[in-house]
């Protein structure tokens, strides 16, 4: 605690240098500087403000404490002890506020996301489960107000998924699903089984942060474009019209296809979208291997080879195997109440992150 003490107090000297400087006649007279003081002073204002707040809980909390000890009426004493009680939980909910606004923030948390759902081992059984993966998350979208939008889909002969690739677009979608990447594993009795067996199967997601034009370049010579008849549901369209398009990216071999839409020019903006999310996840794994070998546990969460969760269906239990979280509500969960989960790993993960941050300025 006394590493975490020590850097908001710097922070707070830091933001009282701002102030400062902020009514400097220099600054005033330099429009630019003083939009760039102006940001990162208002970056610390929130953090500042909790900060002072605990301080002021924390001086309260040492007068009451004090009279616990030196009040001799019993009435007076007993009323500093719930005020300790009282102040003391305040301050516990303060430090834990604290300690979330030090971390450093992810740069993708505000982005939109593309998220792919690929049916693994299993066949039929883990093309149906992918289908259900992808309407847990559509509901949970939902719920939190963000919008869907297929960009690819390829359906299985028995209602599922063998593959789906959607945009999902809304306020700090990337923040929310960025632990979700993995391997899903689900345990249940398939419809195709006579013999009432419990069966194994997975399906993979990958959660990527939807990259923008200025975040990767494709220029028009690292890229072939190639148009076929779609298949599937679709209409007289299908078959019959070049609308469905294959992009390869020529330097690194990416191959995204989009076929959803009648409109050539519709599915090649799609097939752009993911392509540059793609793109955007390969530079920035590149970034992750340079960093040193202490750090990469945390880029472990978005491991897609790595077995996230488990899904019980005769037990009506999901297990996030990385934080050892059990629900038995399973069928909630799958109807996209996964607030219990997300707020799970993202509070585990900030932990995790904020416990390096104070080892490392130890």
């Amino acid at each position: 605690m006394a590493k975490l003490f020590e850097k908001l107090n710097e922070i707070e000297s830091r933001y009282e240098e701002l102030t400062a400087q902020l009514s400097s006649p220099e600054v005033l007279s330099d429009s630019a500087r003083l939009q760039k003081l102006a940001k990162t002073h208002a970056e610390l204002s929130t953090i500042v403000a909790r900060y002072r707040e605990w301080k002021k809980i924390e001086r309260h909390w040492t007068e009451a404490k004090q009279m616990t000890i030196e009040a001799v009426d019993p009435e007076l004493k007993q009323m500093a002890h719930e005020e300790v009680r009282e102040l003391e939980e305040r301050k516990a909910k303060l430090e834990k506020e604290l300690k979330r606004l030090l971390l450093p923030r992810d740069p993708n948390d505000e982005k939109n996301v593309i998220l792919e759902i690929r049916a693994g081992t299993g066949g039929e059984e883990a093309a149906l489960f992918a289908g259900e993966l992808f309407r847990m998350y559509s509901r949970y979208a939902e719920s939190q107000g963000w919008r869907v939008e297929v960009l690819n889909s390829s359906p299985s002969d028995l209602g599922g998924l063998k593959e789906v690739e959607a945009s999902i677009l809304g306020d700090k979608v990337y923040s929310k699903l960025k632990y979700e990447s993995g391997v899903h594993r689900v345990q249940r009795v398939p419809a195709t089984e006579q013999q009432g067996r419990i069966h194994t199967s997975a399906a993979t997601v990958a959660v990527l942060p939807e990259a923008d034009e200025i975040d990767v370049k494709i220029e028009a010579k690292d890229i072939r474009v190639d148009t076929f008849c779609s298949s599937g549901p679709g209409g007289q369209s299908v078959n019959t019209t070049y609308s469905a398009v294959r992009i390869t990216h020529l330097p690194t071999n990416l191959v995204v296809s989009c076929q959803d839409e009648k409109s050539q020019i519709k599915n090649r903006a799609r097939a752009m979208r993911v392509l540059r999310a793609r793109l955007y996840e390969m530079e920035q794994q590149k970034q992750h291997e340079q960093i040193a070998a202490e750090r990469r546990e945390q880029i472990k969460t978005g491991d897609r080879s790595e077995k996230i969760r488990t899904y019980n269906f005769p037990q009506n239990r999901v297990t996030d195997h990385r934080i050892g979280l059990t629900l038995h509500q399973l069928d909630a969960v799958m109807d996209g109440k996964l607030g219990a989960l997300v707020d799970g790993l993202v509070a585990h993960y900030e932990t995790e992150r904020l416990n390096k941050e104070l080892s490392d300025a130890a």
